[in-house]
């Protein structure tokens, strides 16, 4: 780094929100216009759904595989959702930290809940809630990824998902798709700027004060 300049840490941010509220769809549309911001990509017990690729949307293990990945602490979080396996490998994460590149991950409360353990202060948390029960119905319903009983079943989980909007930094109800993205741009362009995260700023004040 060159002495007049001021680096930074990178930072990991993480939106979680019921299924269907528009997490997913937010982090892709972060990562295309941002070229710092890069996807964690997590591994998942879940079988792959037909536009799915190992290794771009997940990368996809068995149980054995996955039970390993945890005793070997090569998972930096991991929980069960809806009877699936997942977990944020730690490797790729903490190499794109420390070399100043941001991280977005789209896990549930339960994964944020660890990541405030073992990652706090590299961690930005973001909940996204809907703007109604009956919109994030029409959600899922909308994407026809699910079949009517897993449709329930998500809604049902909905309520529990949503009472842990608490534990988290910012919240954002995502009324408007492109209003959402661009208040999570917001919140990472006031988190870049956070004073923690300034590598080499002390050094850069002292030379201003003293005229060098």
């Amino acid at each position: 780094m060159n002495p007049t300049e001021i680096g930074r840490r990178g930072l990991l941010l993480v939106l979680s929100s019921p299924s269907g509220a528009g997490k997913t769809t937010i982090t892709r549309l972060l990562v295309e216009r941002d070229g710092n911001l890069s996807v964690s990509i997590s591994v998942t017990t879940r079988p792959p759904r037909a536009n799915e690729e190992d290794g771009k949307h997940y990368h996809f293990v068995g149980d054995a595989e996955f039970d390993q990945m945890v005793r070997d602490g090569a998972l930096l979080e991991h929980a069960t959702v809806f009877g699936n396996r997942y977990g944020t490998p730690r490797a790729p994460v903490e190499a794109a930290l420390a070399a100043g590149r941001d991280i977005v991950s789209d896990i549930d409360w339960q994964g944020t809940q660890q990541l405030a353990q073992t990652v706090r202060g590299d961690l930005v948390a973001v909940f996204i809630l809907p703007p109604s029960m009956a919109a994030l119905e029409e959600r899922l319903k909308r994407r026809a990824q699910d079949s009517d009983e897993v449709v329930r079943q998500r809604m049902a989980k909905s309520a529990e998902e949503m009472s842990h909007w608490p534990e988290y930094d910012y919240v954002i109800v995502n009324h408007d798709l492109y209003a959402s993205v661009a208040q999570a741009q917001a919140i990472l362009t006031a988190e870049r700027l956070r004073r923690a995260r300034q590598v080499g700023l002390a050094e850069f004040v002292n030379r201003l004060r003293t005229g060098r």
